[in-house]
């Protein structure tokens, strides 16, 4: 069941993304964001009663603040950085880095993961460098950057995401998910609110931020359930497989041409989460 619902996190994650950076390219990103969370918390609080079998807890809202304001930081660099750069860059440099490092974090809290993870995870890093190598930018990086600088902040970013909403506890129901939604919209707020951004929604795009806001809400709640159902750095891994939905939809819709040297770290990157998981 854990697997499962891992792999409807990744997908309905990598969807999200895919939305969320495309819309992003004709509007500002904390504009983008900050609505994708109002929509997207609709649906939380229309399932919380039907899912919600858990108790209040003090400590897990706490946990799940701290996970709503890294999550909100990460979507948020995630969506500059998609808009910014080559999605099937960008993408997948943050998923190796929210797959690795739950791992580390484990082996510093006591878990011991076999040889196959540890190996998985020097596989994975090394192919963030293949990765990012885009010797035919769709941007002026001169003017409009990379992405890749943001991929990495959004990939640390979900990380710390992953790690702290499974410490909010077994038995806590979906109470955690309220507390990251209140972080996390507070959090893009105040930097609405500081940058003085509209508001204001580019004509033909408002579909693809209710859409995405409604995948990231459901691909939270995918998520949280599995933390309770199986291992922490099994979970994440998984989960961590977002891209995939997001580099096959830039393909398909945009498009999107990857180079030789970057298949070549797709398919290392795919490995290493492979080993990652099953090691």
């Amino acid at each position: 069941m854990a697997i499962a619902l891992s792999l409807l996190a990744a997908l309905a994650y990598g969807a999200a993304d895919f939305l969320g950076g495309f819309v992003s390219k004709r509007n500002e990103v904390l504009r983008v964001v900050l609505l994708s969370q109002v929509f997207g918390t609709l649906p939380l609080v229309l399932a919380f009663p039907l899912l919600n079998d858990g108790r209040y807890s003090t400590g897990s809202m706490f946990w799940g603040a701290l996970a709503g304001l890294a999550g909100g930081t990460g979507v948020a660099l995630l969506y500059r950085g998609l808009a910014r750069g080559r999605m099937s860059v960008v993408a997948p440099i943050t998923s190796v880095e929210a797959a690795a490092v739950p791992v580390l974090f484990g082996l510093i809290i006591g878990e011991r993961p076999g040889a196959g993870a540890l190996i998985g995870v020097g596989i994975a890093l090394l192919a963030v460098g293949l990765i990012s190598m885009t010797p035919e930018p769709t941007a002026d990086p001169e003017r409009d950057g990379t992405g890749i600088p943001e991929g990495i902040g959004a990939g640390l970013a979900f990380a710390a995401f992953f790690i702290l909403l499974d410490k909010t506890g077994d038995d806590t129901g979906m109470w955690p998910l309220l507390a990251v939604r209140g972080a996390s919209m507070s959090l893009l707020a105040v930097g609405v609110l500081t940058t003085r951004t509209s508001l204001r929604v580019t004509p033909g795009t408002m579909w693809g931020i209710v859409v995405s806001g409604v995948l990231d809400v459901s691909a939270n709640i995918f998520y949280l359930l599995a933390t309770r159902e199986g291992l922490l750095s099994l979970v994440a891994v998984i989960t961590s497989m977002y891209p995939a939905a997001t580099v096959l939809l830039a393909r398909i819709v945009l498009t999107e041409r990857l180079v030789r040297i970057q298949i070549v770290g797709l398919v290392m990157a795919g490995a290493g989460i492979v080993l990652i998981a099953t090691g």
